[in-house]
C-alpha cells in the first residue's frame, strides 16, 4: 500500500465537496501522489498543462485538505514531465541522517505530556545557539525524546544547510574514543566534536562512570558552549540522578534548560493512533482509535507499533481492521512476560558492550577484577531475566559450577542493595536489553 496514494484519495474526497465533479476530473484525473515528506507532499501530472493549472489554482484547497486530515501545515509541490526524475534521484540522494526523515516537528503529536519539551526544542531548533543551551530533555524509554532530537536536526539543516550537525548515542560516543585512543586518533576524534555547530547526544546517561569518556566530554561541553553552538541531551532520568556522572557534568548539563516528558495522556494517545493510521494510508473508526488508546497508556512506541501491526494484519493477511484486529495487536505488544525473554546470548553481548569487552573473554577463565565484575553481573541478569536454571546459566560460561554461579549471584545482590552506582549500571544494561525487544 502507497500511503501518500491512500492519502490522496482522501484529500480529493474532501476537495469533491467543494468542487465539481466535472473539476476534479478534468485537471485531477491522471494526478498522482509521489510523496508524503516531513511537511510536504509531492504531486506528478504528465501534463504540464495541467500541473500549472492545479499550481496556479488548486494549491490551496490540497494544503486545507490536508490540514483537515493531519492538523498540520503541508508544503504541496506538483511535479510534470521530466521533474519527477530528477525529484527521484535528489530523494534517492539525500545523505542528511538518512532514514530518520519522518521524524520532524510537524508529526510530533503534542499533548500536556510532551508540550513544555516540544516548545523549548523547536525554540531551539528556531535559534541554534542562543536559546536554552544547553538542551535537556528526560523521560522514560519510547516517549519521543529521539524524536524530537531528530526535529531538532532537520530543522537546523533545513534553515542553515552549511551547519555542521552531529547526533550521537551516548555508547556510541563512548566506543569510538575508545578505537580513537586505541588507534592514536585522538585529535581527530577531537576536532570532529568540538567543531559541531549542533551537538546532539541521545541516551546521554550511558557516559556516566567512565573517566576518559567523560573526562572528554567536559572539554568538548565547554569548547562548543564559550563557542555558543547548540547542545542537546536526552536521557532516561535528570543530571542529578546519575549517581555515576561527575559534578561537573552535572552542573553544566544543569545550566541550560531540563525539560521532562511523561508518558501521554488519553486525548494525546488518541491523536498518536489517529495520525500514525492516516499517515499509513488507513482510516480507523473512532471505536477503534478509542480502543488502542486506552490499552496502551505509557508508551508512544507502543502505540506505534500497535498501529503498525494491523497494517500488517490487513496487508499480508487481507484481515479487516475492526475490534478482533485490534485486540489481536494489542495482545501482541503486551505478551506475557515470559513469552519475550530475553536470551542469554543478548544479555551477555549488551554487558559486554557496556564493559567494552568480547564475549568469549566474558565466558572465558579471565579473572581481572573488570571482567569477573563483568561476568558475574552477566550472570546475575540472565537469572534475573530468564527462567534458565543455576546449571544451565553455568553452561553458559564455560560449564561453571552451580556453587560459582551462585556466588555471582549473591554477590550482585548485595551490591544492588549496598552500591547505588552498581544498581544503576545494572538499570542501564537491563534497559539496553529491553530495548532489544521493543
Amino acid at each position: 500500500m502507497n500511503p501518500a496514494a491512500e492519502v490522496w484519495k482522501k484529500v480529493k474526497a474532501l476537495m469533491g465537496a467543494e468542487m465539481t465533479a466535472t473539476t476534479l476530473n478534468t485537471w485531477f484525473d491522471d494526478a498522482q501522489a509521489i510523496a508524503l515528506q516531513e511537511d510536504s507532499f509531492v504531486l506528478y501530472s504528465p501534463s504540464r498543462l495541467k500541473r500549472d493549472i492545479i499550481a496556479a489554482r488548486y494549491i490551496l484547497p490540497i494544503q486545507n485538505a490536508l490540514h483537515e486530515l493531519f492538523s498540520a501545515n503541508f508544503q504541496v509541490t506538483v511535479l510534470t514531465e521530466g521533474e519527477l526524475d530528477s525529484f527521484q534521484q535528489e530523494t534517492k540522494h539525500s545523505s542528511f541522517l538518512p532514514g530518520t526523515e519522518e521524524y520532524t516537528f510537524d508529526r510530533f503529536v503534542v499533548g500536556s505530556s510532551n508540550k513544555f519539551a516540544h516548545a523549548a526544542a523547536r525554540k531551539v531548533a528556531d535559534n541554534p545557539g542562543e536559546s536554552y543551551n544547553p538542551l535537556f530533555i528526560f523521560g522514560n524509554s519510547g516517549l519521543g525524546k529521539t524524536h524530537l532530537l531528530y526535529s531538532i536536526a532537520h530543522t537546523i539543516h533545513a534553515s542553515h544547510p552549511e551547519y555542521k550537525i552531529i547526533y550521537v548515542k551516548g555508547d556510541a560516543f563512548t566506543n569510538e574514543l575508545i578505537t580513537a585512543i586505541r588507534e592514536g586518533r585522538n585529535q581527530e576524534f577531537r576536532d570532529k566534536y568540538r567543531g559541531a555547530d549542533v551537538f546532539l547526544m541521545d541516551d546521554v546517561q550511558f557516559i556516566a562512570g567512565r573517566d576518559s569518556t567523560q573526562e572528554e566530554m567536559f572539554h568538548t561541553f565547554n569548547t562548543l558552549y564559550e563557542l555558543k553552538k547548540q547542545i542537546v541531551f536526552t536521557s532516561d532520568r535528570p543530571p542529578k540522578e546519575m549517581l555515576r556522572l561527575e559534578d561537573r557534568l552535572k552542573t553544566r548539563f544543569e545550566w541550560g534548560l531540563l525539560a521532562d516528558i511523561i508518558p501521554p495522556d488519553y486525548e494525546t494517545r488518541m491523536a498518536i493512533v489517529k495520525n500514525k493510521s492516516i499517515r499509513m494510508g488507513m482510516e480507523l473508526p473512532d471505536f477503534l482509535i478509542q480502543l488502542i488508546a486506552e490499552n496502551i497508556t505509557a508508551n508512544v512506541r507502543q502505540i506505534e507499533g500497535t498501529v503498525n501491526k494491523i497494517m500488517a494484519y490487513q496487508d499480508l493477511i487481507g484481515d479487516t481492521v475492526d475490534k478482533n484486529t485490534v485486540i489481536r495487536a494489542v495482545k501482541d505488544i503486551f505478551k506475557e512476560k515470559s513469552d519475550i525473554l530475553p536470551t542469554a546470548d543478548v544479555i551477555i553481548e549488551e554487558v559486554c558492550k557496556f564493559y567494552n569487552i568480547e564475549p568469549d573473554i566474558l565466558r572465558g577463565q579471565g579473572r581481572s577484577k573488570d571482567i569477573s565484575l563483568a561476568r558475574q553481573i552477566a550472570i546475575y541478569q540472565i537469572r534475573r531475566m530468564t527462567n534458565l536454571s543455576l546449571k544451565e546459566i553455568g553452561q553458559e560460561f564455560n560449564g561453571r559450577d552451580h556453587s560459582t554461579v551462585l556466588n555471582a549471584l549473591n554477590r550482585i545482590e548485595g551490591l544492588v542493595k549496598t552500591d547505588p552506582e552498581k544498581a544503576e549500571i545494572i538499570k542501564d544494561i537491563t534497559t539496553n536489553i529491553n530495548a532489544r525487544y521493543e
